[in-house]
């Protein structure tokens, strides 16, 4: 078992010190990005988190805010794509933020914007409690036509629980709209190279309707921004531009020191994401050797040191990660690489959509045409294709700067990533000692 230690706030400041020279440059972190902020976007910078410190590589040497699309409010509820892809939570956005933000803003901030940021537009907007899935979980809603276009589906849904009240909406409700809303965490923008050059073809969003991020952008800027027209085609190659040229990982942890000395893994941090060493966390059990080895065969930090403790640590988590077999469904053994490679961006039912016993998310029953009956939370993929085949499946989201953006899975029914490692412990029977556990879910918080 991997022993406890406190951090003193000294060893915490000595640490953030280290982490920025080594960069060879000072000064306090933004921690919020507002939309319309005139300032400068770094090449690279560092953000405190939970367990330590992630880091934003940019490849393009300094980018002005002012006017960028990405970083400028193109719609009418002063949103902008940097509002739900915050730099210090990986690109993406946490609970923890998303509270502090309504706290600092007294529930004003753009983030809150009632077309998605509430659990339901025609709620009373000043209330938390009309928030309460944003707050709680890092969700916005998601409203999805149904049935798709040009399909025809093999099931038939049903609400059978709507603790939101927008699925039952006279307003926004599925009977009135024929719209479906879930609701969702954001994905990251970041490490996108590796969605874009994969193999299996870039699908984007978590039920992989957008076939490009230039379509996403636009859907997004209409949507999420409330936008009245599609921006034009030289702001949406800007966005996406830069979302391809953005790296973003953990760089130090609270316990184990940098992450990104000359003896650490070559899987670790955003300039080994930019090299492509490791950075589609592809591999098997030679992977989990190799990635590691730098670690085993320094001689840098002594035995009995504590953070030697910690490196073992997460070789073991590394070794599970790459080289733990596990049946999945359809009889087919895995490992969490296999599914996890950030080449392989495809829907899958790993069964977090299938939580009935979760009463803060929706619950519809899907009807197959088979006669099989299905309840989800979301029913995922299922909404874009119309086959019940489908339902429930989510494409995996990669595992980048995770410690900088709880909760997880997405509809942020995980908490910690204690709780994602029992999750999948549990649904496919893998086994995990209480230690495999701890290592794994530490080798995870590296990433």
């Amino acid at each position: 078992m991997i022993k406890k230690w406190c951090i003193s706030a000294f060893a915490v400041l000595t640490l953030a010190i280290a982490v920025r020279a080594q960069r060879g440059y000072g000064g306090p972190a933004r921690m919020w990005w507002d939309g319309g902020l005139d300032t400068i976007f770094a090449r690279e910078d560092e953000f405190e988190n939970a367990t330590g410190f992630l880091a934003v590589l940019n490849v393009t040497p300094v980018i002005r805010t002012k006017g960028h699309p990405f970083f400028e409010p193109l719609g009418t509820n002063g949103r902008a794509c940097v509002t739900c892809h915050q730099p210090a939570n990986s690109m993406s956005v946490a609970a923890a933020t998303v509270r502090e933000r309504w706290t600092a803003t007294e529930g004003k901030d753009p983030l809150f914007a009632a077309v998605d940021g509430s659990n339901c537009p025609d709620l009373p907007q000043a209330d938390a409690k009309s928030h309460s899935l944003l707050l709680d979980r890092g969700l916005f809603r998601i409203p999805i036509s149904w049935p798709p276009k040009n399909v025809e589906p093999d099931f038939q849904i049903e609400v059978v629980r709507d603790p939101t009240g927008c699925n039952l909406s006279a307003k926004y409700g599925f009977k009135s709209t024929n719209t479906i809303s879930v609701f969702r965490r954001p994905r990251i923008t970041a490490n996108l190279r590796y969605v874009v050059s994969g193999e299996a073809g870039q699908v984007f969003m978590a039920d992989g309707r957008e076939p490009t991020l230039r379509s996403q952008a636009i859907s997004a800027i209409l949507g999420h921004q409330e936008a009245s027209a599609q921006p034009a085609d030289k702001q949406l190659l800007q966005i996406v531009d830069f979302e391809t040229q953005i790296y973003a990982a953990q760089v130090a942890d609270k316990r184990g020191g940098l992450l990104t000395d000359p003896d650490s893994p070559l899987l670790l941090g955003p300039e080994n994401l930019l090299e492509g060493r490791f950075g589609s966390l592809d591999g098997g059990a030679a992977t989990a050797e190799k990635v590691f080895e730098r670690w085993r065969d320094s001689e840098s930090v002594p035995r009995e040191f504590i953070q030697r403790d910690f490196r073992d640590a997460a070789g073991r988590g590394a070794s599970i990660f790459y080289g733990k077999s596990f049946g999945a469904p359809g009889g087919v053994m895995r490992t969490c690489a296999s599914c996890h490679a950030s080449g392989t961006e495809r829907w899958i039912n790993i069964g977090s959509t299938e939580q009935e016993e979760d009463k803060a998310l929706p619950l519809f029953k899907i009807t197959c045409s088979t006669g099989r009956v299905v309840y989800v939370n979301d029913p995922g993929r299922a909404l874009i294709s119309g086959k019940c085949a489908d339902a429930g499946a989510i494409v995996l989201q990669q595992f980048r700067g995770l410690s900088a953006r709880a909760p997880y899975f997405a509809n942020g029914s995980a908490a910690t990533l204690s709780d994602v490692v029992e999750f999948y412990d549990k649904r496919f029977k893998i086994g995990l000692s209480s230690q495999e556990k701890n290592d794994l879910a530490l080798f995870l918080s590296l990433l």
